[in-house]
């Protein structure tokens, strides 16, 4: 059992000992927390197994939730949010998920429902506009309800008569309560036919990879609950003509018969591209030993990749199995500061995914890129898919193993740190009924921290710093123009000392948004 689980039961006895005075209500306190972090997957046709949509849907699951985010299963977020932030992250502080443990534990009151904030509104269909092209299944593909998960790669022709340069690429799933997360790869030969006519189903089964190396392995990445990356003016990536989109979907477990017919709405750039990213990854090309894992050991594996130009970091994707525990990169240079890219210390098979950071992050020429994986080849793993463990090595099954980190970058430009890769001002996941403000993340924050606020009408909008003495200590955004939708910004703690702050957001018609506390430590 982990530290922060432990601390967490600890503070649920003293509260059921001391008969915690704190009095939490759903409307003021809880719903902001399950509208914000979990009402998107948790809603009819999402891949939530139930709806998360009111007050008496929550006090039916009420012990399930508090289960689930004391064990950090919920969110199904993996990366350490104190080590490096990612755009769409969706992580609860342990102040946050005290909130919800109190107001379990004193009775689930509901309060004034007229406090209670608006449902978000989700869009239907494409979340960021009208596709230029929309690439669909030819047919729909049923997975068995026999609990198992299944990885099926479908091959879909493109058939362009030129090369395209794309600034955004959506996934469509048909059936959200099936559909686990998607890969995309391009292939301009004819290999991913051949062995699609092998396989009497449509498409063809692939547990881990695409059983050959397509031109194009990692073209984009599709998990539930994040918005597709919409590349900055003059970045993009291609689609060539006449090439095949190799979809890999991951069917997760269910009871019943389910079908799936998953489109892809792929957008042209407006300007043309002049800056193409590329993703590559670090495999066990670059470790300095074998990749074998025996059986009833704990094996680590520390590869190195040197940086021969350089290059600005878009996003980031490590992959492994079920033995897979953790994984830690970063970036060093003699002399110069480590540069911190992912930490996920307790892997999930089922919860991983590409991850975009907030700007693009500059990686120097020289520097050394470290990828370290760690995996459990004993019994107490309880994911172990051997009992007695077996000898492991590469393989594309899920009771083989793999060790990949996945890099999307292009050519470094002066500048490259003040590019955003948010796109949130560009596609809204959240469309706002009225202006809110979230609760700032993580929390508490160590280097940097972030901060949601949803805008109903345009107009320019405020934010600030406040300690617990009610003094202004640090302007965030000074009467700054926002449109319709939902806004992220980032600050340092550079200049803050550690303790309590108040956030606080004042939008075009005066009104006053807060929300305490920010811990800085």
């Amino acid at each position: 059992m982990n530290y922060r689980l432990l601390t967490l039961i600890f503070n649920l006895v003293l509260a059921g000992v001391f008969n915690a005075k704190a009095q939490y209500t759903f409307s003021q306190d809880v719903a902001p927390l399950i509208y914000d972090h979990c009402t998107k997957c948790h809603r009819e046709g999402e891949i939530g197994p139930m709806p998360l949509t009111n007050y008496a849907e929550v006090v039916d699951y009420a012990a399930a939730i508090v289960y689930e985010i004391s064990t950090g299963h919920m969110p199904p977020w993996s990366p350490d949010p104190e080590y490096v932030s990612f755009v769409g992250q969706n992580v609860l502080s342990d102040d946050e998920i005290e909130v919800i443990h109190q107001w379990y534990l004193t009775g689930m009151a509901q309060g004034n429902p007229e406090l209670e904030p608006e449902l978000p509104v989700f869009p239907e269909g494409s979340q960021i506009g009208v596709p230029d092209l929309v690439i669909s299944m030819d047919q729909a593909y049923l997975h068995e309800g026999d609990y198992s998960d299944q990885y099926q790669v479908f091959v879909l022709p493109v058939n362009l008569q030129e090369d395209k340069d794309i600034k955004a690429i959506e996934v469509r799933p048909g059936n959200s309560s099936i559909a686990h997360h998607a890969i995309l790869a391009l292939d301009t030969t004819s290999t991913a036919i051949g062995f699609d006519a092998l396989d009497p189903d449509y498409g063809y089964e692939s547990f881990g990879g695409f059983q050959f190396e397509p031109t194009n392995s990692f073209w984009t990445a599709w998990v539930p609950g994040t918005s597709p990356q919409v590349y900055p003016d003059f970045i993009g990536t291609k689609l060539w003509a006449n090439s095949k989109i190799l979809l890999q979907m991951h069917y997760g477990p269910t009871e019943d018969d389910q079908e799936d017919l998953t489109s892809i709405n792929i957008f042209y750039a407006d300007e043309p591209v002049s800056r193409y990213a590329i993703t590559f990854p670090m495999s066990p090309y670059d470790l300095d030993e074998s990749f074998f894992i025996p059986a009833n050991t704990v094996k680590t594996f520390h590869g190195t990749l040197e940086v021969p130009v350089d290059l600005s970091l878009m996003g980031i994707a490590p992959h492994c199995h079920l033995l897979g525990q953790s994984w830690e990169v970063y970036a060093t240079f003699p002399g110069e500061d480590t540069i911190p890219l992912i930490s996920i210390p307790d892997w999930n098979f089922h919860h991983q995914g590409f991850y975009t950071y907030p700007n693009l992050v500059h990686i120097p020429t020289g520097y050394t890129v470290h990828c370290i994986g760690t995996y459990d080849n004993t019994i107490n793993n309880p994911d172990n898919p051997n009992n007695p463990p077996q000898w492991v090595t590469w393989g594309e099954g899920t009771e083989d193993e793999m060790y990949l980190c996945y890099f999307t970058v292009i050519p470094y430009n002066i500048g490259d740190e003040e590019i955003s890769l948010s796109q949130e001002e560009r596609a809204p996941a959240i469309i706002s009924q009225e202006n809110r403000l979230f609760y700032p993340y993580p929390n508490p924050a160590s280097r940097v921290f972030s901060v949601n606020f949803g805008i109903a009408k345009p107009g320019s909008h405020s934010l600030y710093l406040f300690d617990i003495e009610g003094r202004r200590v640090k302007t965030l955004v000074e009467s700054k123009y926002y449109a319709p939708g939902l806004h992220t910004i980032e600050s340092s703690t550079d200049d803050l000392n550690n303790g309590q702050y108040i956030l606080q957001m004042i939008d075009s018609d005066g009104n006053i948004f807060s929300r305490p506390l920010l811990i800085i430590d």
